[in-house]
């Protein structure tokens, strides 16, 4: 058969209206017969449905629309005849069908099930009645209690009475990738009124605003009455120690628990709040139980000294916080006065910033030596080229792929940020101010009293900003104030100003040894020393402040001057003028400085054409414009393919000659306000939008280094994508499955309970995407670091609210026998893995070697040792336990 001619389409298309013949439903047995007929002359379902000018889902649709249509008919007359006085085996007669058919069309069970289909599309459609917008994703049949099949001829059965269904993306807030969300809108809805409306996409079943939650609100911050307070001021040593909360031990509303020290806001008279670090203090002043040390001189009034605190109940503080509780001496659960930075659990207090990521930033480690830079960026690639080898090693060819995707997106992103491995022993600390110390000293119970480390900030105008001095452990009173601190180390407050003008409000340091000197460094800048922007600029008068996003903007401006020009061999009185210029721009907004000035007296003008090309230039190496921003049209994952063989057009994601992403431009538009019909764009990096980093690069050493490096990384994403098209599905066995019959069956229901969260994720990002956007409107000029908590605090807050978290499925020994024996069809077991712990199946699936790791893991383990590498260091890098690296290296 040559071609098919288009048969018309039920309830859309005919002369006369759907029903008004003598049989109801002869339509229905007409298209069955219609279908079935094509099926036996050989066409499959994607061909029936490209003549008939639908979808392949849609027919399929279709079909079950029809056969539950008919099957309401037969039952409808069964039973009638059944009422009349039939029996069974007269109504078989009557009906043309055998006495079993008749028996289950009158069981009262088959009957129900049958009625399934109807029943959730009536459920769905008061939904949309009541609510407008519907979420019926992936997950959501999980909720209703029924199979993804009847759900979505559930939603046919709506679409042919004219409902809508559109696909919404939803940006990801805090990740900036887009959720896609299928959503069942009322008769005539166009996609345009959707989208306007996104926040407001609800699922079929309603939360209560104060049900079901697990964990305590937010409440109003507990007040310290400032009679309680003694400010220390800049005289009385106060800038010494600027930012530092001084608590008095043992009470119980200040009281830091097991901690020695936190990152803490604690409000004020109601109005007001102060914010820095808390620590305790043995010898504290009669009558007050806080000091607050700042650098502002006496004389200043409290409210002046004090923060405001803002408007907004639920972040008075202007950042993202956690409310701390105290058991009373009534035995009773009390709110303390201290409220911890940051919403994850211990967040803010000891032990946390040792969770930081540790590696080095191309901002730090460009201002080194290419040889340096090549050392470290090599570490980074070699453990990525031995993690795709150990993937391609697995036993089982569905963990295989599970695995190659999430690596590919991460050698990608690894490629746009060049961030180098970390240096031996090499960690982040908070600093707080040990007044008893020499400049030259650092209390650092982490490392080897007497050793020499360098402290590090990010980001650092040059290696004159990068201390180098002298462990001393045996100091009395950081042994008193915060003895064997996890994650602090105590310094001069001369050394803090060192660091690019750091302060002791939770700022921190990179400490890395440098008993070879791989670290360079070099004294301070005689042109910085004693420079202060506040006296040296001051606003003229009437002049007009800087808004904190053209602050920002200018602050993004200096800084990768300075990066360029250091990078470009710029002496250091060129690279002072620039530094201090920076100085001036960061602190404009918040004391109205005069940066225009600073700007004509540095001679800014001048350094940016000389580094960057012209006066009104922007970034000019790899370094600095990797990571910059740049707009693209808006796209969508996959590209529409044709098969010049077959002539059949399917989407593909992945080039299969490149391995490279592939997306497809929406066309979406929007009109300005101007009225010029422009396109829409999306945000995304500038080295991710190029193929070769070299082109990025002005051509010196050290870029030649991370272009090489991010091109090397890009090649191991592409090329683990073409891994991952040519990995073959797992087998499915029908045999399998009956023999692990109970573990199928539990994977299963794991898998639904997981599934249940998807659209509660959903929910979760479209209210934090109406949180952040609330916040945003009500603060234009937020600083990126702003708006980054608030998107974090609005997620969490969003994901306790719909008791969103993700379930992960723990896969026994039994079930992953039936993994292997192929008793899981292949689209299930896709969905198992995303919802696994992918380490631990990774471990499941590795061939057994003798020692555990593999010869070239324990080759790289040895090499990391021996170049200073701790074992605790080596383990964490290879993402194993320390006993297991000494049981494969000895």
């Amino acid at each position: 058969m040559d071609e098919i001619k288009h048969y018309g389409i039920p309830r859309r298309s005919g002369r006369y209206p759907w029903g008004s013949g003598k049989d109801p439903y002869q339509d229905n047995k007409s298209f069955l017969g219609y279908v079935g007929d094509l099926r036996k002359q050989g066409l499959n379902d994607t061909e029936i449905a490209k003549g008939l000018g639908i979808s392949r889902n849609q027919l399929q649709a279709r079909r079950s629309i029809a056969l539950a249509e008919n099957r309401e008919a037969d039952v409808t007359l069964a039973l009638r005849l059944k009422e009349k006085g039939y029996s069974t085996s007269a109504i078989a007669k009557r009906m043309g069908k055998n006495e079993s058919s008749v028996r289950s069309l009158l069981d009262p069970a088959l009957r129900e099930k049958a009625n399934q289909t109807a029943t959730t599309s009536m459920v769905l459609k008061d939904a949309v009645d009541n609510k407008k917008l519907i979420d019926i994703g992936a997950g959501v049949e999980q909720h209703l209690g029924v199979s993804r099949t009847k759900l979505n001829t559930a939603v046919s059965m709506l679409e042919e009475q004219g409902y809508t269904t559109h696909y919404i993306q939803v940006e990801q807030v805090g990740t900036g990738k887009y959720t896609t969300i299928k959503v069942l809108a009322p008769p005539g809805t166009p996609y345009s009124e959707v989208y306007k409306n996104r926040d407001q996409i609800s699922l079929t079943n309603n939360f209560s605003e104060d049900g079901g939650k697990t964990f305590k609100e937010i409440l109003p911050p507990k007040s310290i009455n400032s009679e309680r307070v003694m400010i220390r001021y800049k005289e009385d040593g106060g800038s010494d120690k600027d930012g530092v909360l001084e608590l008095r031990r043992n009470v119980d509303d200040i009281s830091l628990g097991e901690a020695k020290y936190a990152q803490v806001r604690v409000a004020v008279d109601g109005k007001y709040y102060m914010k820095g670090m808390a620590m305790y203090n043995d010898n504290m002043p009669k009558g007050v139980d806080i000091v607050y040390n700042v650098n502002k001189p006496k004389g200043t009034p409290p409210e002046k000294v004090f923060k405001t605190m803002e408007d907004d109940p639920s972040n008075p503080f202007g950042s993202t916080i956690r409310q701390k509780y105290y058991i009373g001496k009534d035995g009773k659960e009390h709110l303390s006065v201290l409220n911890m930075v940051g919403y994850k659990e211990g967040g803010g207090e000891e032990g946390s910033w040792d969770t930081w990521s540790r590696n080095l930033s191309s901002q730090i480690l460009s201002k080194q030596t290419p040889a340096l830079a090549k050392k470290q960026l090599g570490l980074v690639l070699k453990l990525k080229e031995e993690e795709y080898d150990e993937i391609m090693s697995l036993t089982n060819p569905a963990v295989r792929k599970a695995l190659l995707e999430p690596y590919a997106d991460s050698a990608d992103s690894a490629a746009v940020h060049l961030k180098a491995a970390a240096m031996p022993r090499q960690s982040t600390h908070v600093i707080l101010p040990i007044t008893s110390l020499k400049e030259g000293e650092v209390y650092a119970p982490n490392y080897k009293d007497g050793e020499n480390v360098v402290l590090l900030r990010h980001p650092h105008g040059g290696i004159f900003e990068i201390p180098e001095v002298k462990v001393n452990n045996r100091n009395q009173e950081a042994k008193s104030l915060i003895g064997n601190a996890k994650d602090a180390i105590g310094i001069h407050p001369k050394v803090a100003q060192r660091l690019s003008g750091a302060d002791f409000d939770g700022d921190t340091v990179i400490v890395i040894p440098n008993k070879n000197r791989d670290i360079k460094t070099a004294p301070s800048l005689k042109a910085l020393k004693d420079f202060d922007p506040k006296t040296t600029y001051p606003a003229h008068e009437g002049m007009k402040r800087i808004s904190v996003g053209q602050k920002n903007l200018k602050m993004g401006d200096v800084s990768n001057l300075i990066t360029d020009m250091t990078i470009k061999g710029a002496n250091f009185d060129e690279i002072a003028r620039a530094v201090r210029h920076s100085m001036v721009v960061i602190d404009s907004e918040k004391h109205n400085l005069n940066w225009k000035q600073s700007y004509l007296d540095n001679n800014i003008g001048d350094l940016k054409k000389k580094y960057q090309g012209s006066p009104t230039a922007g970034a000019s190496t790899l370094i600095s414009k990797s990571g910059s921003d740049i707009r693209v049209p808006l796209r969508k994952e996959g590209r529409f393919i044709t098969d010049p063989k077959t002539g059949k057009t399917k989407r593909v994601y992945i080039d299969p000659k490149s391995g490279k992403r592939l997306y497809e431009e929406t066309g979406e538009t929007y009109i300005d306000k101007n009225g010029n019909v422009v396109k829409r764009t999306t945000k995304s990096k500038k080295s991710a939008e190029i193929d070769d980093l070299h082109k990025l690069s002005s051509g010196t050493a050290i870029e030649t280094v991370y272009a090489d490096h991010g091109n090397a990384l890009k090649n191991l994403a592409n090329k683990a994508r073409l891994s991952y098209l040519n990995t073959p599905a797992i087998k499915y066995s029908r045999t399998a499955k009956e023999t692990y019959r109970k573990e199928v069956e539990v994977l299963n229901n794991k898998l639904a309970l997981a599934i249940r969260n998807k659209p509660l994720e959903r929910q979760s990002q479209l209210l934090a995407n109406k949180i952040v956007a609330a916040k945003r409107k009500a603060n234009p000029d937020l600083t990126p670091d702003d708006l980054k908590k608030i998107k974090g605090q609005a997620l969490e807050t969003a994901r306790a609210r719909f008791q969103a978290k993700k379930t992960i499925i723990d896969i026994t020994d039994r079930e992953w026998q039936a993994i292997q024996a192929g008793a899981i069809s292949n689209n299930t077991l896709s969905q198992i893995l995303k919802n696994s712990d992918l380490k631990a199946l990774k471990q499941r699936a590795m061939p057994n070697y003798k020692r555990g790791l593999s010869p070239a893991r324990i080759s790289r383990a040895k090499a990391l040792l021996a170049n200073g590498y701790t074992p605790a260091e080596v383990s964490d890098a290879l993402g194993i336990s320390v006993s297991s690296l000494y049981n494969a290296i000895e």
